[in-house]
């Protein structure tokens, strides 16, 4: 009887996929443009976030939007409406963007006059914190309503991004979301995270936090803003 070969699928696409994300490092730190991947579950705030940032930054600063979804274009023509460039990323089942996807993201919203692209990965806790998407930064928003027991259930997500934004935080008096236990997990996972404390509704918290990304757009373009 012939050896049966066995064939480790998901290691070569990581494989791919990784050697895809360094290109895409190296063609966007040569471009001198910021690549910001944010990530959360379904419902956490990924658009509103974006749509707050951008109202602070897109007067001064050359942004746009990829949008990733497994259908619709709801969040791309939010986007769009608010005067920023977005393209629509429809993955077609796949609860992640892999690199080879936001290479296309890439080519479509052409990027040699931009400083700052965000990329708005697929609402899921999962798949996203395992894909390397080529981005420089990463980006974990975790809403109030979600529970502070996250870190303890998809602890690679938090291990992984560089930013932890709570969301939501005008629902903190209707809940029993407790921030320092919040805390406390996340920096045993990730002693070097940054963390904000935000509202898109109220606006609350969302100044330091595009205080972070000016600095970071700064590091990467040579510019300040």
């Amino acid at each position: 009887m012939d050896e049966i070969r066995l064939i480790e699928i998901k290691e070569d696409i990581l494989s791919d996929n990784k050697a895809a994300a360094r290109e895409i490092r190296e063609e966007l730190s040569a471009k001198k443009t910021l690549l910001l991947n944010i990530m959360s579950s379904p419902g956490a705030g990924k658009t509103s976030l974006i749509l707050k940032t951008a109202a602070v930054l897109k007067k001064n600063i050359a942004m746009a939007v990829i949008e990733g979804d497994i259908d619709s274009m709801v969040d791309s023509e939010k986007i769009a409406a608010s005067g920023v460039k977005a393209v629509q990323i429809r993955t077609g089942g796949f609860c992640h963007l892999d690199a080879a996807m936001v290479k296309k993201g890439l080519g479509a919203l052409g990027i040699e006059d931009l400083d700052f692209v965000i990329l708005e990965n697929v609402g899921n806790l999962v798949c996203p914190a395992e894909i390397d998407t080529g981005a420089e930064k990463n980006v974990m928003i975790l809403s109030v309503p979600e529970g502070d027991d996250k870190p303890l259930k998809y602890p690679l997500m938090f291990t992984v991004c560089d930013v932890l934004v709570i969301n939501k935080i005008d629902y903190m008096g209707l809940s029993d979301f407790d921030t320092a236990k919040l805390r406390d997990r996340v920096l045993k996972l990730n002693p070097d995270v940054s963390i904000f404390e935000v509202s898109c509704k109220t606006g609350q918290g969302i100044e330091p936090w595009v205080s972070w990304v000016k600095k970071e757009i700064t590091a990467v373009t040579g510019r300040r803003f």
